[in-house]
């Protein structure tokens, strides 16, 4: 299925949060995820499904001053 991950237009065979983190190889800490608008909990991330033409955002935390 087609899904856009900040703003990039990807192909992915993931169903859930938790498998698209673990085909884009996240690091396990530091990582906010929001689909179509939604932050979505850590927590929910096995069980949210993806569904085609969703749009996700993927944030990492940085250090730096």
């Amino acid at each position: 299925m087609k899904l856009t991950v900040n703003n990039r237009t990807i192909e992915t065979t993931a169903e859930t949060v938790s498998a698209l983190a673990n085909e884009l190889a996240l690091p396990a800490a530091g990582v906010a995820v929001a689909v179509n608008n939604r932050m979505v909990p850590r927590t929910e991330w096995e069980t949210y499904a993806l569904t085609e033409g969703m749009q996700v955002v993927i944030i990492k935390a940085a250090c730096g001053g």
